[in-house]
């Protein structure tokens, strides 16, 4: 009884956190973002490292069927440790700072990261909008937020284009 409550708390945890990461999922850093001890996934995208603990999710569910008690609680201790440094690297990506590299590097890495966290912010407000519309009751308040949320989606699309823009500037740079 015990292990299927800690399946089902392991499960929400993560499922809590893809939708906290789902803005930053598909951001890469320079460096690695976690140590490979408790991440083997070379990829610094978070979305890889989500996968990963996913995969752990199985194979402790897997060992739980098994009863393999050793694996069960190195996978559990492991889990938890994977989703407690994703939830860390959420919260503080904002304050994340690049690696240091050529000067013409760094400008347009900086500007991907402050362009990554406009992208956020902007998704964040648009989902609170479209939250708030589909709550809204009056036609006055119905017809605003729906205004906001194009604005924001207008807004998201163009930083997106630009986010693009940067990504070729990079990948020229880096060739």
């Amino acid at each position: 009884m015990k292990t299927a409550m800690l399946l089902q708390t392991l499960e929400n945890q993560l499922n809590r956190l893809r939708q906290r990461c789902a803005p930053l999922a598909h951001h890469t850093t320079l460096s690695a973002r976690f140590d490979r001890h408790l991440f083997h996934t070379r990829s610094t995208l978070l979305q890889a490292c989500l996968d990963e603990a996913d995969d752990n999710l199985t194979a402790l569910r897997r060992a739980v069927e098994q009863q393999q008690l050793p694996q069960i609680t190195w996978l559990a201790e492991h889990l938890a440790s994977q989703l407690e440094a994703i939830s860390r690297e959420t919260a503080s990506w904002s304050l994340r700072e690049w690696d240091s590299a050529s000067p013409g590097l760094a400008r347009w890495q900086r500007k991907r990261v402050q362009h990554q966290e406009f992208e956020r912010r902007l998704v964040e407000m648009t989902r609170e909008r479209k939250e708030r519309l589909a709550q809204a009751t009056g036609f006055a308040e119905q017809q605003k937020l729906h205004r906001e949320v194009e604005a924001f989606e207008a807004r998201l699309a163009r930083c997106r284009h630009a986010l693009a823009r940067i990504e070729n500037v990079l990948a020229r740079l880096t060739r």
